[in-house]
């Protein structure tokens, strides 16, 4: 594999760009001029980068299944971060044991942007990058390290739930509901009102782009310079079925922690605009500002076509990603 012919930002997916828009770099790199190519082979393609690589992912503190490499920005070049070093870059590589699994950096870069740029939430700021030999990767800031290389507080809603593999067996992270999730807000963050609505668009977004990933430990909140908390940046958006067959929702019990169901969900068998009105009614979102909420999520988005067609997914892939997106929309706008 070849880095691929650039047409488009690898950051922004603006048109006219041969590598990161000003804007891209501004946003994820501090305005440095970066390359889009790191100085590494992909892992498992080069014995040398192979042991770096080992040696790295040892003292990396993120969670999760996925390989993930730390990387530091020294100037204006990326490099992956040395002992006793905080990494302020986190690089997603191609997974494995997925469908379309080299599909996987460019879906999540695809999804995180939509979810920014078109409905305006609040996400990591994150790019496409390429390693040496041509196979694309995800990077994305971390927003839990302090300009001065401390942390802020962060904690995600797996621990604020109490929910551990020794109490909760090992599917822990997916054994709750989204209705449980929105009193954790109400406990934990003062403001709680402004982020049960971030919260809820949140939770419609991933709904609408297939996002079976949504589970506790994707859900996280963030100490602010007023020592108080509020719900972190959104991260790990992705449309999880095009590569994995998976249910509406990541988390068991869907949105309501009874077993309630809508006339929507007996009759056709789907989540609808119903669920999603009930689901508001009971986290305390008034019927005028769900509404409002809900408006760009049930209105056609020509910018989600755009984004598609300029992603760097191959051109099966995004006939899939809108193919899904069109379904979802559809399901939501159904009475």
């Amino acid at each position: 594999m070849s880095v691929p012919e650039i047409k488009y930002c690898p950051g922004t997916l603006a048109e006219g760009f041969t590598t990161y828009s000003r804007t891209c770099l501004n946003k994820v790199f501090h305005g440095k001029k970066v390359s889009h190519i790191l100085p590494y082979n992909a892992p498992h393609t080069s014995e040398e980068d192979e042991a770096t690589f080992l040696e790295n992912r040892k003292r990396i503190s993120i969670s999760g299944v996925q390989e993930k490499l730390s990387l530091v920005l020294d100037k204006n070049k990326l490099r992956l971060s040395e002992e006793g070093e905080r990494g302020t870059y986190i690089v997603k590589p191609i997974p494995r044991d997925l469908k379309k699994v080299d599909q996987v950096p460019a879906n999540e870069h695809l999804t995180m942007q939509i979810a920014s740029q078109v409905y305006g939430l609040t996400t990591a700021e994150n790019a496409l990058i390429f390693f040496k030999n041509g196979d694309p990767a995800y990077i994305t800031k971390r927003f839990d390290v302090k300009e001065d290389g401390t942390r802020w507080g962060k904690e995600d809603f797996a621990t604020l739930a109490g929910k551990t593999s020794e109490n909760a067996g090992v599917n822990f992270k997916y054994r709750y509901s989204y209705e449980k999730l929105a009193e954790l807000v109400v406990h934990y963050i003062p403001a709680y009102r402004v982020e049960i609505e971030k919260l809820y668009q949140l939770i419609v977004f991933n709904y609408l782009f297939s996002n079976g990933d949504a589970h506790l430990k994707n859900f996280s909140i963030l100490e602010t310079p007023n020592r108080d908390y509020t719900l972190s940046p959104a991260y790990d958006l992705i449309n999880t079925r095009i590569h994995v067959e998976d249910t509406d929702f990541a988390l068991s019990d869907g949105l309501f922690k009874d077993e309630f169901e809508t006339d929507e969900m007996k009759k056709n068998g789907h989540v609808g605009l119903e669920d999603f009105t009930e689901f508001a009614k009971r986290v305390g979102i008034a019927p005028n500002r769900k509404d409002k909420i809900l408006e760009p999520f049930l209105s056609r988005q020509p910018r989600v076509e755009t984004l598609i067609a300029r992603s760097f997914l191959n051109k099966q892939t995004k006939r899939t990603y809108l193919q899904h997106y069109l379904t979802r929309r559809e399901n939501l706008n159904a009475l």
